[in-house]
């Protein structure tokens, strides 16, 4: 069972950014989350590729209170095993991981756990796995997933219908696109390099909170 605000807040997210060291220089890092958070992000994940645990450990314990204080979610892509050190509130699994299941016992019951989904599918069969919410995308061509080929708009629209969990669209969108998401019937999205490339990421993130406003009612 989620603690109130937990489950409230990630269910009313609308914007979910990515805090990814594949872009971001360490350095930089904590500078860039605040500006997220000031800017509106609703759910914080840190992804950090190639890091040894203690440097994710680290960075997480300067990150978590600067979420716990904005009531915004921070998860972590891929350690469950960290959660309970790092005071995260969740853990974020690709399709080729650990199970849900498993996830879930190294993370805690109370952890959010999301998973990432590539087709219509995945996306149901994550449901029925237990996740908290999941990815689904990606919608268009991403350096961050070179692997994965692009899935389109055409599903979003069902998943949403048939799918009662939060459904974040990831996967090369911006604010450029973020309208065309937003009518082909996504509510919530992930933007990872748009935020993180932003000459100001606050202001970014503010005017994609305003595209997003209308898909919260």
């Amino acid at each position: 069972m989620k603690s109130p605000w937990q489950h409230t807040a990630l269910q009313e997210a609308r914007l979910y950014g990515i805090l990814d060291l594949g872009y971001v220089p360490e350095g930089s890092s904590i500078a860039i989350a605040k500006e997220m958070l000031e800017g509106g992000v609703q759910v914080l994940q840190l992804r950090a590729k190639g890091k040894h645990p203690d440097e994710i450990c680290s960075l997480a314990g300067e990150l978590q209170p600067l979420c716990r204080a904005n009531q915004v979610p921070f998860i972590l892509n891929d350690h469950p095993e960290l959660i309970a050190q790092t005071g995260a509130d969740g853990a974020h699994v690709g399709q080729d991981d650990m199970s849900i299941a498993e996830t879930r016992t190294l993370a805690g019951k109370e952890a959010i756990i999301g998973k990432s989904t590539h087709s219509l599918a995945q996306a149901l069969a994550a449901e029925q796995e237990g996740a908290d919410y999941i990815g689904f995308g990606p919608l268009y061509a991403t350096p961050t997933k070179p692997d994965y080929s692009p899935i389109g708009l055409s599903e979003i629209g069902e998943a949403e219908h048939r799918i009662s969990l939060p459904i974040f669209c990831i996967g090369g969108i911006k604010r450029e696109n973020l309208a065309s998401v937003l009518a082909a019937g996504a509510r919530r999205v992930v933007i990872v390099s748009g935020i993180l490339k932003a000459p100001n990421p606050r202001a970014y993130c503010r005017a994609c909170r305003e595209l997003l406003a209308p898909a919260a009612g």
